[in-house]
């Protein structure tokens, strides 16, 4: 009968949605968990003569109150967060670590301020034992800080792998959750059955994979979601594929699917994007910054060094330190250029200068270690030789040392002397000479006559023919006191002899002894060694010996001019540090630190605000309101008394009848 038809269908429409009502408010609390409603629809209607009969009320299925553009938009800005987040706390825990934003006195730059303040000192008493011992101590302090700074990157940057590792195995088990409940989801709604709880149960799983990376979502028929990262498949359907971390050729940290080893390492998103930014950029960045600033003052130091001498004076014997490799071609800081060795007899006092040229693209001009060995070998005096761990020792025979003071010869060359008259002067030069590049100085004189008597001047040009000074050298110059060379460094004088006009002279001056920088590059009488944060430290021999370092540049070997090169480095601009000082430099690395903390910390304060926004509106939407659900509640609790006592009367009804009849 109809009447018991539409009465049956009310009863079972009631209690249908008491049924999700009670699912609704036992998942209040649920995190992830979408409201649900049960749909309605009038049943078939019949028509009797004109009369059209309602046939009750049809269930047409449970809805899950869920707006997916604003599902997605969570993802991503949750996504997007996460990153930021994972950023933020590391470049926190690095800006800590430096220590240079909280305190004026400590940390790497301190130490560096104390080196070079050390220098100055130093070079205002090159021969005191104190100001010696003073500056190895506050080299070791200094490369300490490097170290220590390098060291923690190094292990920042390990941790990071293993980070990325652990959340990956995390990422796994939830592509495997969703695509088992992509199954199941699949298998119920196929035969028309609902499947709610289990979406928001997939879901909720993927929510917690986008925290961990940037996620992709297509929604396909029958409730399945599929799921991709970068555009590589992680769920299709019921299958899953498992992510695994590597490096990619360049050395950067990058994610692939498990067993292709195409790694990904630009993936945005997520604890893993952010993990991937730092240790490819942010942490990157960083760790080269330090390198570079490392590697600045130990090429600047050691370039000046290797050509001076300490309180000792020149060498017996050097050793460089051990390399990979004996090619030069292998060595970043060595080029084509020539280095000047000066070989003195200690028993006649004589001294000769040999310049050994280099170039790593050419075999014939000293291509490797062993080919600089055998130049020097062949130098009067000196013997050289290269291990098997491609170390550079230089020893001098006895009675000989050696050293690679730009000093000026006592003399010129006698190739390099032109004199016509009857009673040739003799010349003599010293000092330090001043310029910026080697060259040779050319003395031509106009006049004729006796020095210190006559008409004598004496015409000084460079290489390039630049005159840079003229000099008298006639009546009124008293022959050999010294003369300085304006602005050159370098003295000369003649003593008493005739010149014609038109006679010259000329003096090779130096102000890099060792243009290839081979010496530095392999460890010879370097102040530092190593080549960057992690291993810089102070060379052993000076370590050992404090009298070793290299103050002087002079041939008494008494001076300061070493130091005081060495001690101007804090202020010289170096091309390697973008054309910033020393100090510069850092104080930009650390300013830069704390700009992208700012940056992340906005960034990450906007990120969780829209969330919440976003969190808030889908409340809205699929949030569970207990004072609602609970009206809801009284409405179909007395729909269901109503239809049962409408089936009472219906029932009632009937019973009479019968009993009519």
């Amino acid at each position: 009968m109809a009447n018991f038809s539409i009465g049956l269908s009310g009863l079972d429409a009631a209690q249908k949605a008491l049924d999700v009502i009670g699912n609704n408010v036992a998942n209040a609390a649920t995190e992830g968990y979408h409201r649900q409603r049960v749909d309605f629809s009038p049943a078939y209607s019949t028509q009797q003569g004109s009369v059209l009969l309602g046939g009750g009320v049809d269930i047409e299925g449970v809805t899950r109150m869920i707006d997916t553009l604003l599902e997605q938009e969570i993802l991503r800005q949750q996504s997007a967060m996460e990153q930021v987040s994972q950023e933020f706390g590391t470049l926190r825990t690095i800006e800590n670590t430096l220590g240079e934003l909280s305190t004026e006195d400590g940390g790497l730059n301190a130490t560096i301020d104390r080196f070079f303040n050390s220098l100055q000192d130093l070079s205002a008493h090159p021969t005191e034992t104190i100001w010696q011992n003073q500056i190895v101590s506050d080299a070791k302090a200094m490369a300490g800080q490097f170290r220590t700074m390098g060291e923690f990157l190094a292990a920042l940057e390990t941790q990071i792998g293993l980070e990325t590792e652990n959340i990956i195995d995390s990422v796994n088990t939830l592509v495997g959750q969703i695509a088992e409940l992509n199954d199941r989801i699949e298998t119920i709604e196929m035969v028309e059955g609902q499947a709610n709880n289990m979406r928001d149960q997939r879901d909720r799983s993927i929510s917690d994979l986008s925290e961990l990376i940037g996620i992709q979502t297509i929604s396909r028929n029958y409730g399945v979601v599929d799921v991709s990262v970068g555009g590589a498949p992680l769920v299709i359907g019921a299958s899953a594929y498992e992510l695994e971390s590597g490096l990619d050729e360049n050395g950067d940290l990058g994610i692939s699917i498990t067993g292709t080893f195409n790694y990904a390492t630009d993936v945005q998103g997520g604890k893993i994007g952010g993990l991937l930014s730092l240790k490819n950029d942010l942490v990157s960045d960083i760790h080269d910054d330090l390198d570079s600033l490392a590697a600045a003052i130990i090429q600047q130091i050691n370039q000046y060094h290797v050509q001076g001498v300490g309180s000792q004076g020149s060498f017996t014997a050097l050793t460089g330190w051990r390399n990979a490799s004996g090619d030069l071609t292998d060595f970043s800081n060595v080029t084509a250029g020539s280095i000047f060795v000066r070989v003195a007899n200690t028993a006649t006092g004589a001294i000769t200068r040999t310049e050994i040229t280099v170039d790593p693209d050419n075999p014939a001009d000293n291509d490797s270690l062993s080919d600089i060995a055998t130049a020097l070998s062949a130098i009067t005096g000196l013997t050289a030789s290269v291990n098997s761990s491609n170390q550079l020792t230089i020893t001098a025979a006895t009675g000989y040392k050696y050293d690679f003071l730009p000093a000026v010869p006592g003399a010129p060359k006698a190739a390099d002397i032109s004199f016509s008259g009857s009673s040739d002067p003799t010349v003599s030069a010293s000092g330090i000479y001043a310029g910026g590049s080697n060259d040779t100085l050319t003395f031509t004189v106009s006049g004729a006559g006796d020095v210190g008597v006559d008409d004598l001047t004496v015409t000084v040009t460079d290489g390039a023919s630049n005159t840079i000074a003229i000099i008298n050298i006639g009546s009124g110059y008293a022959a050999g006191d010294l003369i300085d060379i304006g602005g050159t460094g370098i003295k000369i004088a003649l003593s008493t002899g005739d010149l014609v006009d038109g006679d010259s002279f000329s003096i090779d001056v130096f102000a890099d002894t060792d243009t290839s920088g081979v010496l530095a590059a392999v460890g010879i009488n370097t102040f530092f060694s190593g080549a960057d944060a992690l291993n810089m430290a102070v060379s052993e021999d000076i370590s050992a010996d404090p009298t070793r370092v290299a103050v002087a540049l002079g041939a008494e070997m008494v001076d300061n001019t070493n130091a005081v090169r060495m001690a101007d480095v804090r202020d010289a601009a170096v091309a390697d540090l973008g054309g910033l000082t020393c100090g510069e430099y850092y104080r930009q690395l650390v300013t830069d630190i704390g700009r992208q903390l700012s940056l992340k910390q906005m960034r990450q304060e906007n990120l969780e605000a829209m969330v919440l926004s976003l969190a808030n509106q889908q409340a809205e939407t699929s949030g569970v309101d207990i004072n609602n659900e609970a009206a809801q509640l009284l409405i179909f609790e007395q729909m269901f008394q109503a239809m049962a006592k409408y089936m009472n009367t219906i029932s009632a009804s009937v019973a009479s009848i019968m009993e009519l009849l």
